[in-house]
């Protein structure tokens, strides 16, 4: 069946899987997607929606990078917000909710209209490896599939086990079957592995809602969209998602239930995602909440089915059922399914080097939650790095690896890398120092170029960054070389309450004010002007906007990451022997020879390493 030596096999069609392949075939390798169910390809295994504070960033650089996650999340969107919008551009988080359905239709027939992307269905059960290099996968029909390299994405599949209350049972998901064999092969090639657990609420009829006891959670009035491209367009209707709350009565029936509940008896060890508790969590850990928010989302355009959001749950399935029926709203709730728990294996990313391939098998690659994160994002953004670095391996030719003062992506898989993870990993705005810089309107930017040069961004798609590069920076010194008069700016600062000026002054200048908004910038006659001459459109505006009035901010951010570069330029030899430096500490020096940093600010950013050890390191070094 498989005559052929291919040049990447993906095994799994998760959010990471889809990015993986794709990525790879559009590179111009012969590429394998290997799925146990292609009807389940890009399933949204959890909540109907893509981006989110931290996440929508991810979304339009996997879309800068050539990546499909935006377009398909555009043309699938039943609802757009900008998030943080009342913040700084640093904080703006796109979102949409999607049509589960539709999303699951448009990944695969954008993957079936891919050039050099075969499909195959069946379990990958075990690795081909001779002498440290991947040879190729097994399969439960007896199959070997040969390959240059091969990209696990394997999600929660890897001897998933499914919890409710107290019934378990084998499965990656929901009305589908656990994978086995991967884990026990890559253990006894030498790996690590772990466990996680993560969980997801009930799904319900829409049809036997009151919604009238709820609030309205309608889409922004101008949508935007995730996509650079003009691919895409703005939703012109929205469904509406809706907002209820828990109460003390809903926490009192949840509790009858703990004494059954995996979580607290003992039956699931493993640990869950920090940010997205359960429901039972959520009431043990914060008793003195009297009610906790419950978002009611729409499935797609045409379905009933609604997604319980902030109700993820373990408990019993009657006990499920008894509290949603006492939330406002839910009172005659019918269930299309119970929530649940699901623990799985995962491989602590230590284990791989940047490019996310495996330090201890040439060839093999890692993506998604079989690295312990958690989110469609954080999948989608390593499928899509995973699958280049595969490609770019098969052609000989320089691994693609962004910086973490380049790209969200960068900051998530150099956490990953450097620090591991003992619980499911979510990227937040947090966790870039230079979150200034990596702001979701300016992804193209610093991205579009890198991924033009490997072939896989469209020259259309560079030229289309580069015109809207030029003209927020002409904008921008427009700013910088027009005067405004007292006359015309006094009235405006007066109104928000800004000393006033005594003489003219350049609008730059002006406009940096904290008081002034995009709005007032563009009520002057000469900026009104100007935007009609050049046909400018709301996305060079609101670029230039921020250049503007945030450019002491990024100035300093670009220093900052400036004096981290020159450390970055500063190579470690991949064999060196830390246990020849006596002054340094033995932890540093167990954590170093164990991760191997290939740069002395990779080093630097490990847990147990010291200030003091980087200096011995650089002394060591001739620095």
């Amino acid at each position: 069946m498989f005559l052929e030596k291919y040049d990447v096999i993906v095994v799994g069609a998760g959010h990471a899987g889809c990015e993986a392949a794709a990525a790879a075939a559009n590179l111009g390798c012969k590429t394998l997607l290997v799925t146990m169910s292609l009807q389940n390809i890009a399933q949204m295994s959890c909540n109907p929606a893509v981006g989110g504070i931290a996440k929508g960033q991810i979304v339009r650089e996997i879309d800068a990078l050539g990546g499909y996650s935006g377009i398909v999340s555009d043309n699938t969107a039943i609802q757009f917000k900008m998030l943080n919008k009342s913040k700084g551009p640093a904080m703006w988080s796109p979102r949409v909710q999607s049509d589960r359905m539709r999303f699951s239709e448009e990944w695969r027939l954008r993957l079936e209209s891919t050039p050099n992307l075969d499909f195959y269905q069946e379990m990958v059960s075990g690795l081909v490896e001779r002498n440290g290099t991947i040879q190729g996968i097994k399969t439960t029909l007896g199959l070997t599939i040969y390959a240059s390299t091969v990209v696990l994405t394997n999600g929660t599949f890897l001897n998933g086990l499914i919890h409710i209350g107290e019934k378990q049972f084998g499965g990656g998901r929901a009305g589908e079957s656990a994978a086995y064999g991967v884990t026990e092969d890559l253990i006894s090639f030498g790996f690590e592995s772990g466990r996680m657990k993560t969980g997801t609420p009930p799904r319900v009829d829409g049809r036997s809602l009151d919604y009238t006891k709820m609030r309205e959670e309608p889409g922004d009035d101008f949508p935007d969209k995730f996509s650079y491209s003009n691919e895409t367009r703005p939703l012109t209707k929205q469904k509406l998602c809706h907002m209820t709350y828990t109460s003390d009565e809903v926490h009192n029936i949840l509790r009858e239930g703990f004494d059954r509940s995996p979580m607290f008896n003992g039956r699931i060890q493993s640990l869950g995602p920090r940010y997205c508790p359960s429901i039972e969590d959520k009431i043990n850990r914060f008793a003195d909440k009297e009610r906790h928010q419950l978002f009611v989302e729409p499935e797609g355009w045409n379905t009933v089915e609604v997604y319980v959001n902030g109700f993820s749950t373990s408990l019993p399935e009657e006990i499920q059922f008894k509290a949603l029926r006492s939330v406002a709203g839910f009172e005659n709730v019918k269930f299309f399914r119970p929530g649940y728990a699901i623990e799985y294996d995962y491989f602590p990313p230590t284990q791989l080097k940047h490019t996310l391939e495996t330090k201890l098998i040439k060839g093999l690659y890692f993506a998604g939650q079989i690295n312990g994160t958690t989110g469609y994002e954080e999948a989608a953004a390593q499928g899509l790095m995973a699958g280049i670095n595969a490609a770019l391996q098969v052609k000989e030719q320089e691994p693609l690896i962004l910086k973490r003062d380049e790209a969200y992506i960068g900051v998530l898989i150099d956490d990953l890398i450097t620090k591991g993870t003992e619980e499911p990993y979510r990227m937040f705005t947090s966790r870039a120092e230079y979150r200034t810089l990596l702001r979701q309107d300016n992804a193209d930017f610093r991205l579009t170029p890198k991924s033009f040069k490997i072939g896989l961004a469209s020259e259309e798609r560079l030229q289309r960054m580069e015109e809207k590069f030029s003209k927020s920076e002409a904008m921008v010194s427009f700013f910088k070389e027009t005067s405004v008069t007292t006359e015309e700016a006094n009235p405006i600062l007066e109104m928000k309450k800004s000393s006033l000026m005594i003489q003219s002054d350049k609008m730059f200048k002006v406009f940096s004010r904290p008081q002034i908004e995009l709005e007032d910038m563009i009520v002057f006659e000469k900026v009104k002007q100007y935007i009609e001459d050049n046909n400018l459109d709301q996305e060079i505006i609101e670029q230039a906007a921020i250049q503007v009035k945030y450019s002491g901010y990024i100035e300093k951010e670009r220093n900052n990451a400036d004096k981290l570069t020159r450390l970055e330029d500063i190579k470690i030899p991949e064999d060196f022997d830390y246990y020849k430096i006596k002054s340094m500490s033995i932890e540093a020096k167990q954590k170093l020879t164990k991760i191997k940093p290939v740069t002395i600010s990779q080093a630097s950013r490990i847990s147990g390493v010291s200030p003091s050890d980087i200096s011995i390191l650089l002394i060591y070094m001739g620095r």
